[in-house]
């Protein structure tokens, strides 16, 4: 397998690793030599940037030293912040037998808007349990109503929080709500092309801070995706052999041994 890493994808990714510790924006300059470093032309980030900044993620503003720069809408670090909760969290942590229940409903007239809800529940890893009756772990109500709102799609929905009572077991409903072998998938890919990164770095020698930068850089950008694909389902509702605790092992100690070393590259 390939891995695939998109220009726009890595400046966020940029941003959510290291972007929010400058002070102000991220000089234009700088941009171009981090994510050059990552592979990615200068032409291709600066017309990455344009997009981030029509979408409203990105804000344009005067780096510290007074050089064009672009720094994160108020919008994109609520996003960022959610996405530390679910990216670096213990996986599978809450309460088993806790459920956020999303239950929706929009007028044919704004029937593009029952579109954009469904999307967004399931990017943010909601299963479909019936039309208009979506599930996912009680521990993303946070994150979800930042995202309703985010949306203006709070007046469609409501959510409820509670436990499941029947009538099949909840691991046989949860098999049916999420496809669990496209998660098992995505997770083997993911060890695939970083587990061999990892025993790499187990014994041989430190990476310079350029290679623990872009190493970790990639890593993270494949990385971020699968905690919202899989949102961390109770383990002992999954299968015995899941690929997901492996995964978030192998991802956690590239970040232990990568980020802080990469961070010097960033601000050398």
């Amino acid at each position: 397998m390939v891995e695939q890493h998109t220009p726009r994808s890595l400046i966020v990714t940029f941003y959510g690793a290291y972007g929010r510790s400058f002070e102000g924006p991220v000089p234009v300059s700088a941009l171009v030599r981090l994510l050059g470093a990552a592979g990615v032309d200068a032409p291709s980030v600066r017309s990455s940037v344009s997009r981030l900044k029509r979408r409203g993620f990105l804000l344009p503003g005067r780096a510290a030293d007074g050089s064009a720069g672009y720094e994160l809408s108020a919008e994109a670090r609520q996003l960022l912040d959610d996405g530390d909760r679910r990216i670096y969290g213990e996986r599978g942590a809450g309460p088993a037998g806790e459920w956020l229940l999303a239950v929706f409903s929009v007028p044919e007239q704004e029937r593009h808007k029952r579109h954009l809800l469904r999307s967004r529940l399931a990017r943010l890893g909601f299963g479909a349990v019936a039309p208009g009756v979506w599930i996912a772990p009680a521990h993303l109500y946070e994150e979800t109503g930042h995202t309703l709102d985010r949306l203006h799609l709070t007046a469609y929905v409501e959510l409820f929080r509670g436990g499941h009572l029947g009538f099949a077991p909840t691991a046989e409903a949860v098999a049916r709500w999420w496809d669990l072998t496209s998660l098992a998938k995505q997770h083997e890919e993911f060890l695939d092309l970083h587990e061999p990164v990892l025993r790499a770095l187990q014994s041989g020698p430190a990476p310079t801070a350029e290679e623990a930068y872009r190493g970790y850089l990639l890593a993270l950008d494949t990385w971020r995706r699968l905690p919202y694909a899989d949102p961390g389902l109770p383990r002992e509702l999954l299968p015995a052999d899941w690929p997901g605790d492996r995964a978030a092992a192998v991802f956690t100690d590239l970040h232990d041994r990568l980020r802080d070393i990469g961070a010097g590259f960033v601000d050398p």
